[in-house]
């Protein structure tokens, strides 16, 4: 492996490691206990982070959750009680606020979790569960990790473990999940 390889995993680990301990995470077991009580549950994102977004929304259902990706062809409408997650690194997506915008004005007693790395921005005020990760703004040697890398990476393992919450507060075990798995394994 090259040593500029080498370099940027000890990076990426390093920033990650610091994103996920610096976070808010005393609102980690409100959003757990929001998406297990919710009947259905919605996650948007744009780009990278709609990527992890969609990764959450597949171990949900595996958890046997009623999840769904906003913006797929299959995706119900949210109904009052529902949560809705969103991931955004800048809290300035324009079709997330958008999105942010109309559940809370239209749909009665609808959670809203925003997981990000801009705890000021104006997704994170349509919050009522705000998951802020420490993710730095600036690097000094960007191309180690470029544009959103570390904010996305920290997103994906923060909302793994995140599933690993839910399976502890519901009793759901790996065995189960498999019966829910896409293709049985």
């Amino acid at each position: 492996m090259t040593e500029r390889f080498l370099e940027s995993i000890e990076h990426i680990f390093d920033c990650m490691e610091r994103a996920i301990r610096n976070s808010n995470k005393g609102d980690v077991r409100k959003t757990a206990r929001a998406i297990i009580e919710a009947p259905q549950v919605f996650i948007y994102g744009a780009g990278r982070s709609g990527l992890m977004g969609r990764t959450f929304a597949m171990r949900l259902m595996q958890l046997g959750q009623r999840a769904f990706f906003i913006g797929e062809t299959i995706t119900p409408a949210v109904k009052p009680g529902d949560c809705v997650l969103f991931v955004s690194k800048t809290g300035e997506t324009q079709t997330a606020i958008q999105a942010a915008k109309i559940v809370k004005e239209r749909v009665e007693r609808t959670t809203i979790i925003v997981l990000t790395a801009s705890p000021d921005s104006t997704l994170a005020s349509y919050a009522d569960v705000l998951m802020a990760l420490d993710v730095p703004r600036y690097e000094k040697d960007a191309s180690l990790a470029p544009l959103g890398t570390i904010f996305e990476d920290s997103a994906m393992v923060f909302l793994d473990a995140l599933i690993a919450l839910i399976m502890d507060e519901t009793g759901e075990r790996e065995e189960n999940m498999k019966e829910r798995h896409p293709i049985l394994v």
